[in-house]
């Protein structure tokens, strides 16, 4: 037996499944702490940083918050190894095209994770850094370079893009087909459905800024106008009616975190 095979049995493993469900959990907490912080920006109090960061601080501050950071930090590694197996063997429940495209979102994802892996172990070192600031110099870096501003401008389509997908998706319900309600009752399915409606909603808002400040950035040759979800929050807030319109989003980010605690009972996590 190969080594490749001894991975892929291990993966149809209870223990890994169980896991992979647990690791839902701890995604769910940070997009709770992230819909704290967005809404004290709202309320123009807290210090936080208002992205993954500040949320992992948010977590480290409440009782126990060592323990419940080093939780979300193991769940996120689980969820980063789950979705390598299904870049690798998975979504064999669809073919062609739409197993490749599902194949590279997945390695997407473990790069997603894995980077919300790091964040949380810098907070737990007391070294924690602003993807803000990482984003800004990255954006300054590219800038730099010979068509580096079209380039910006490219990834802020893409990542605008992508916010406008997620708003499909949630819109149109494609996430439930990746959910087995078994015996659920029917209020509980609706529930389910209804939180991750809104939390993709919520998301696909936050990203469609951020590509439009990417754009701002590229097209103003202004590498600080491209600092992520801090900066897309703080230009929320900024519109008018930007309170209310922060808050919805805060909001929408926490039924998407209780989206994720419906995953982490109904989820299939078979690859």
């Amino acid at each position: 037996m190969t080594a490749a095979n001894t991975a892929h049995r291990a993966t149809q493993s209870d223990l890994f499944k169980n896991l992979t469900k647990v690791g839902f959990i701890g995604y769910g907490l940070l997009h709770l702490a992230l819909a704290w912080v967005a809404a004290q920006i709202a309320f123009g109090v807290g210090g936080q940083e208002g992205d993954q960061s500040g949320a992992f601080q948010k977590l480290a501050e409440q009782p126990f918050g060592k323990v419940l950071l080093w939780f979300t930090l193991i769940c996120l590694v689980a969820l980063a190894l789950w979705q390598v197996a299904l870049a690798i063997w998975g979504h064999r429940d669809v073919r062609g095209k739409e197993r490749i495209w599902e194949r590279v979102a997945s390695a997407a994802r473990v790069v997603i994770y894995a980077a919300l892996a790091w964040t949380a172990g810098k907070v737990l070192t007391g070294t924690p850094s602003s993807s803000a600031d990482q984003q800004e110099q990255a954006t300054a870096g590219i800038m730099a370079k010979p068509a580096g501003a079209w380039l910006i401008g490219l990834i802020g389509l893409g990542v605008l893009a992508f916010g406008v997908g997620m708003l499909w998706y949630g819109w149109k319900r494609k996430f439930e087909r990746k959910l087995n309600f078994g015996a659920a009752l029917p209020k509980t399915r609706k529930t389910a459905v209804r939180a991750g409606q809104i939390g993709y909603g919520a998301k696909g808002v936050a990203f469609g800024i951020v590509g439009i400040l990417l754009l701002q950035a590229a097209v103003t040759n202004d590498p600080g106008k491209s600092r992520g979800l801090d900066a897309a929050l703080h230009a929320l807030v900024e519109q008018p009616f930007g309170k209310f319109l922060l808050l919805a989003v805060a909001l929408g980010v926490a039924a998407f975190g209780v989206y994720c605690f419906f995953q982490a009972r109904y989820r299939k996590v078979g690859t």
